[in-house]
């Protein structure tokens, strides 16, 4: 099943008691990031930084394994975002007025508020789908990979740290992240947890992607791709005989640790 066909199914439709009505009578209000900001922040901005520094460095293959893996994470991160709001089926803080626009419900003898809802059908099951939050869990999954692949362009937290400048730069997307994130509570279109649970599950499918690629940051290689790791590795032999050697593969230097200890132990 698509990420369209997720979207368009119906999600969970759960009870609503009187006694927890108060949840959901928040006003509607326009979104403060609309989808026309959204998609341009999550998709275009990380992609044309990534183009930029190919046209800087030209290396097609860096190029490729940044596009993979970002792809990798949005497509995740929009599969298992849309599952759960499918299955949880919470409705969203100003639900009460998409159940009723006008405002005055006759409620008189309903056990189920939410069965008695005059509103478009449409409007009621976006209105539904508030856990988790999809802005949050695409805000930082897609500008926590550009954070984490930025620290490891300029080495932030590898042999190269010590400079004020470069971790700044490379925070920069997560704080437009929680700005996005938090803007989700203060126009009232999704509750705080909502926001802390697709915040931290979107930070944290763009780590693991990000580390299906690329080495941790406080590798002496975390500036390269796993794939471009062995072209910059002189195999060593045992006996220091250097190329000439022949190495079993347990031997070959380790990319996530620094050589000259590899070697030195070796």
């Amino acid at each position: 099943m698509g990420t369209r066909e997720l979207e368009n199914t119906s999600p969970f439709v759960r009870k609503i008691h009187r006694d927890e009505l108060w949840l959901y009578k928040n006003p509607r209000t326009p979104s403060y990031v609309p989808n026309g900001i959204l998609w341009p922040l999550v998709f275009v901005v990380p992609t044309v930084i990534m183009l930029i520094y190919f046209l800087v460095k030209r290396d097609k293959t860096e190029l490729g394994q940044g596009l993979l893996s970002f792809s990798l994470a949005l497509g995740l991160n929009g599969v298992i975002t849309d599952i759960i709001k499918l299955f949880v089926g919470r409705p969203r803080p100003d639900f009460f007025y998409r159940c009723f626009p006008d405002g005055r419900p006759d409620l008189d003898g309903v056990v189920d508020i939410g069965a008695a809802c005059t509103g478009e059908q449409v409007t009621i099951e976006e209105g539904r789908k508030s856990f988790p939050s999809g802005h949050s869990s695409f805000s930082f999954c897609s500008l926590g990979f550009l954070s984490l692949w930025t620290c490891g362009k300029l080495g932030v937290f590898g042999p190269r740290r010590g400079h004020g400048w470069r971790l700044v730069v490379g925070l920069i997307p997560l704080v437009v992240a929680l700005m996005v994130a938090l803007s989700r509570t203060t126009d009232y279109h999704h509750h705080w947890q909502d926001v802390l649970v697709g915040s931290v599950m979107g930070l944290f499918i763009s780590y693991l992607c990000y580390r299906q690629y690329y080495p941790r940051l406080t590798s002496p290689h975390c500036h390269l791709s796993y794939l471009m790791v062995p072209s910059v590795l002189t195999p060593k032999s045992l006996n220091g005989t250097g190329s000439k050697g022949t190495l079993t593969p347990s031997q070959f230097i380790d990319p996530e640790s620094p050589m000259e200890e590899q070697v030195k132990w070796m």
